[in-house]
């Protein structure tokens, strides 16, 4: 056999196999088929075309108006409270506006008393039931009182209750009530109140010390005249010598602590 006469031999870059000789009647046939199909459909009817129904618009809403423009109120700003705002300022009287150093120190002494009295209150008033002072004629009981730099020697004797202090009355050398409450606690924390009298050279200190140290010495001296009465009055207090005094003043110091301002130049 020539070359001419072999068949050509499939390539398979292309794919799909050349068709022989034999399948051509197969090819003919097949568009046979197709021309048949179209002639059984009515020449005068088309093909039914698949009928979508589309969805009913959505009515158009009118356009928004545009919001109004606003005034701007701006909202008041609150005041901070201020500490203290509720406390009623303590004026002094025009009299009393500029107070020397001893007034102030009066004013100080007064408030400490007051102080003092409200703590031996009515607990404290009830006298004690096994004080057994002999108060014959000529019995004499004798003590030295400190507070600060005041010193108060006292004498306790019986008597009516009277108070005789550098050569005056309780009144006249104690004015403030105060004062003359925290002198009167030792005697009557013992209910000899009225039964003794006492007498006392005093000297040094202020009113407030000189009183503190005087009911000092009334305690100590009626340690001397019953010693069972320690216990009770040194529980209330009356015993125990204030240590408390000024701090003294340094060379080179202002006050005790209180130093001058520093200087660069």
């Amino acid at each position: 056999m020539s070359e001419e006469e072999r068949p050509p031999e499939s390539n398979p870059a292309d794919g799909a196999p050349a068709p022989e000789a034999g399948d051509e009647s197969q090819a003919d046939e097949t568009p046979v088929a197709s021309s048949e199909a179209d002639s059984e459909q009515p020449a005068g009817e088309e093909p039914e075309a698949e009928v979508v129904q589309a969805e009913p618009a959505a009515p158009e809403q009118p356009a928004a108006a545009p919001p109004e423009p606003q005034e701007y109120e701006p909202t008041p700003r609150e005041k901070p409270e201020i500490p203290g705002a509720d406390l009623v300022p303590d004026v002094l009287p025009e009299d009393d506006e500029f107070l020397d150093a001893e007034a102030q120190a009066a004013a100080e002494a007064e408030a400490e008393a007051a102080a003092a009295a409200a703590e031996a209150d009515e607990p404290e008033a009830q006298p004690i039931a096994d004080a057994a002072i002999d108060l014959a004629a000529g019995a004499r009981y004798t003590a030295t009182g400190k507070r600060k730099s005041a010193v108060a020697r006292v004498i306790l004797k019986p008597g009516t209750g009277t108070y005789l202090i550098n050569d005056k009355t309780l009144d006249v050398f104690f004015p403030r009530e105060t004062l003359r409450r925290v002198i009167r606690h030792p005697l009557e924390a013992v209910g000899y109140d009225s039964r003794m009298d006492v007498v006392a050279r005093m000297h040094g200190g202020g009113v407030a010390a000189q009183a503190e140290a005087l009911r000092h010495g009334i305690s100590r001296a009626l340690i001397v005249a019953d010693p069972h009465l320690r216990g009770e009055l040194k529980r209330r207090g009356f015993l125990t010598r204030d240590p408390r005094v000024k701090e003294r003043k340094k060379a080179g110091l202002k006050k005790a602590r209180k130093r001058p301002q520093f200087s660069k130049r």
